[in-house]
């Protein structure tokens, strides 16, 4: 079974042949590990890393707003800034921290997202390839956005207050997002994402009357293309988003990628399983980080035990972020293709 049909038949319930399992090294790793020792544990793991080819020397490439040193305006005007190299920065700098900015503010072009020509190429590789590919919203996309344009306290604000020029804003983050879907359907993607960390430790950023009121609608009208079209529909959020799920699962989604210990497996067993497929982000604030390797590979064993079908339904995608000892990044990668292919 290929990469493309296994991972399609988990997200829809047909018995694949493995869980889908996706291991991602943030740029920061390369210069915070030894380079040929972090190289060597992802050639040993061609589950994981199936495409990855051992060279002399990785050069990152640092986002444009993950670069230690060197603010970033972006196309919407907001200001970026970090501390290290490949770790994604803050927004220092609002745009519209005043409303009277609003009135000369100018939404960029989604035409001008990306280049379109080498997207098409990039999908069409990885369709020849049998390989799972697809488009996505910016991470962030919209409440996020709209925190970055203005400011969190004052989005909150403005929509306890019924700012009305707070709906004006929303309406041209909208437009550009419909765009952006409306060009990657143009390509003919299987599946969409649409990232958006709405949770903080403990509950949401907003409150589940907030997000149907202001959010909500506009995830609807922007998933609804993409699913009339057969896209497989992605959402991402970290943070404990247990209020929020099930009007996220309303808007239309297949695929909810939510965190493993901050929500709670047994939670997720209760709302989720068997409902919507899982892609469980495996923690990496406590086991991964300081536990031993005997209790991340208990993690994995006890997640897939917990959540897993042979119907599918169950996928795992991990985030590398630098501090993460050697010998814990070993036993992760080991666990997840140990288990790639166990149910309880």
């Amino acid at each position: 079974m290929t990469n493309r049909e296994n991972y399609l038949r988990t997200a829809r319930f047909e018995r694949p042949d493995s869980i889908p399992m996706q291991f991602h090294v943030n740029p920061a790793c390369w210069h915070a590990y030894p380079q040929h020792a972090l190289q060597e544990l992802m050639v040993a793991h061609p589950y994981l890393f199936s495409d990855f080819e051992k060279t002399e020397e990785i050069e990152p490439v640092y986002a444009p707003n993950s670069r230690a040193g060197e603010p970033y305006r972006d196309p919407w005007g907001c200001v970026w800034e970090t501390t290290e190299n490949g770790i994604l920065g803050a927004v220092t700098q609002h745009p519209l921290a005043d409303w009277p900015a609003l009135e000369s503010f100018t939404p960029p072009d989604p035409a001008d997202h990306q280049d379109w020509q080498a997207t098409a190429a990039r999908l069409a590789q990885s369709k020849a390839a049998e390989r799972i590919d697809g488009g996505g919203l910016d991470h962030g996309h919209t409440f996020l956005r709209a925190c970055d344009i203005r400011g969190y306290e004052n989005v909150i604000m403005d929509m306890v207050d019924e700012e009305p020029r707070l709906w004006h804003l929303l309406e041209m983050i909208e437009a550009y997002n419909a765009g952006i879907v409306s060009r990657f359907l143009d390509l003919d993607v299987e599946l969409m994402s649409y990232a958006e960390d709405l949770g903080m430790q403990v509950g949401p950023m907003l409150s589940p009357d907030l997000f149907r009121t202001y959010i909500k609608p506009s995830y609807q009208r922007l998933m609804a293309p993409a699913r009339e079209a057969g896209c497989v529909i992605h959402m991402h959020s970290d943070g404990d988003i247990r209020t929020l799920v099930d009007d996220l699962t309303d808007a239309g989604v297949d695929i909810v990628n939510l965190q493993d210990l901050v929500n709670g497996l047994d939670w997720i067993k209760a709302h989720l399983a068997g409902k919507v497929c899982i892609e469980l982000d495996i923690d990496r604030q406590k086991i991964t980080r300081f536990g031993t390797p005997a209790e991340i590979d208990a993690l994995i064993h006890t997640e897939v035990a917990t959540l897993g079908s042979k119907d599918g339904g169950l996928m795992f995608i991990f985030g590398l972020y630098p501090g993460t000892p050697l010998e814990n990044v070993k036993a992760l990668m080991d666990a997840m293709e140990r288990y790639a292919g166990y149910y309880a």
